[in-house]
């Protein structure tokens, strides 16, 4: 059982999203803020009358009646009501005006995929996607998102009012897409996601609790889409599969002091061999059709690299030939050397990473100096040297100065 002060972050986390986006479709984006602050008031009335009274029976049922009842009393209080809410608001008794706030398990997923389709709208830029997506659906916080952006809190509450202010002029229904608009839309929603999962899995911040919580949530998101008949499509089946591949190694990529570790120093005990598992099942949920995305091709690219077998970089290296003929990308082509050099060797992948003109990129000179390394040491360390000026985060850098540590000494 957990203190008081244990549940309330932990439901805060799992229940604000839940009841902000049903609260949230029965405002609209028109009011969204009055959605956030009745159910930023409900918690802080859990630690107020928790810490004095202790916990509650029922800890959540507890939180969705104030919630309820808070947002009751406003909307009796408020013409808002009378104006804007009452034709999609049912009542028992048109007397009473007793209004019906529905927080069920289904309409509390209905609720959260009406607000997803609603966030992950082109009218506003994939990055305010991702920070309304982790205000509202996921319910982090304003410091959270900065942190994950490596941005200040001025920064993400400009850039959140902006998102929301578009959203209102454009006058952007929180509801379900009809079914012929889903396909169309869908892809919006499984990019603003796969970018959410990168933010965390790549990020540069040195929260690592932060960053595997980032990734949690893109997944619980997939997963809602995975429950929905209309978005259970192979594309999203594959999304999820890249999704728990990647997880699978994410206690692997991080030393103790947060820095990343390379694919081949990993220690592969660390892998987990249950969400390997569950991206296998995804991954033949989504092979059915003949429609390939992009999230196919890396989620076949994800899952080799959770095998152990010998013959495993000939596979990856065709798959990423395959996915920068789908969609080219730098970082694809800077995979794309990776396996080349653990195909045909180090000498061949140098001359190919030349070729892909990113110089200024910190992740490029980090694999040059790994691919010079036991062949020309002193390039080797200048591109250890280079990335080390340009990467920001602190574990990496230290990690970088070992790594030439070691060419200086070894």
């Amino acid at each position: 059982m957990k203190s008081e002060k244990e549940l309330i972050p932990h439901l805060f986390r799992s229940e604000y999203s839940k009841i902000t986006a049903v609260l949230g479709r029965l405002f609209g984006f028109e009011h969204i803020e009055i959605a956030e602050d009745i159910v930023s008031d409900t918690f802080m009335m859990a630690a107020e009358t928790w810490g004095q009274k202790g916990l509650p029976d029922n800890p959540v049922a507890w939180l969705y009646a104030v919630a309820k009842n808070k947002a009751k009393d406003y909307l009796k209080r408020n013409q808002l009501f009378s104006d804007k809410i009452a034709a999609a608001v049912a009542y028992n008794s048109p007397e009473t005006y007793e209004i019906e706030i529905d927080l069920s398990g289904k309409n509390i997923t209905d609720s959260q995929l009406q607000m997803m389709f609603a966030i992950c709208n082109p009218i506003i830029p994939a990055e305010a996607q991702i920070g309304l997506s982790l205000r509202i659906l996921c319910g982090f916080g304003i410091e959270e998102i900065a942190d994950a952006f490596l941005t200040n809190k001025e920064t993400i509450n400009k850039r959140l009012f902006r998102a929301k202010e578009k959203l209102r002029a454009e006058q952007v229904k929180i509801e379900f897409p009809d079914k012929e608009e889903v396909a169309s839309r869908l892809n919006t929603v499984l990019t603003t996601l796969y970018l959410l999962f990168n933010e965390g899995y790549y990020s540069l911040s040195q929260n690592a609790s932060l960053r595997k919580d980032l990734c949690l949530e893109a997944m619980r998101l997939t997963y809602l889409l995975i429950g929905n008949e209309a978005t259970n499509q192979p594309a999203a089946n594959a999304l999820l599969a890249l999704m728990c591949f990647h997880s699978s190694r994410f206690e692997a990529r991080l030393g103790q002091h947060g820095e990343s570790v390379l694919y081949e120093e990993q220690d592969t005990s660390l892998w987990d061999d249950e969400l390997i598992a569950r991206g296998q099942h995804y991954l033949n949920k989504a092979s059915v059709g003949n429609a390939i995305s992009k999230y196919h091709v890396e989620a076949a690219i994800a899952y080799w690299h959770t095998t152990r077998t010998a013959d495993k970089w000939e596979h990856i290296l065709q798959l990423y030939n395959t996915l920068l003929i789908l969609e080219y990308s730098p970082i694809a082509a800077l995979n794309r050397t990776y396996a080349l050099s653990k195909t045909i060797g180090k000498e061949a992948a140098i001359i190919e990473a030349g070729k892909l003109g990113l110089n200024g990129n910190y992740l490029y000179h980090c694999l040059m100096g790994y691919l010079y390394s036991g062949i020309e040491n002193t390039c080797a360390i200048a591109n250890f040297e280079t990335a080390l000026k340009l990467t920001k985060a602190k574990a990496d850098k230290a990690q970088i100065r070992q790594y030439i540590s070691d060419l200086k000494n070894g």
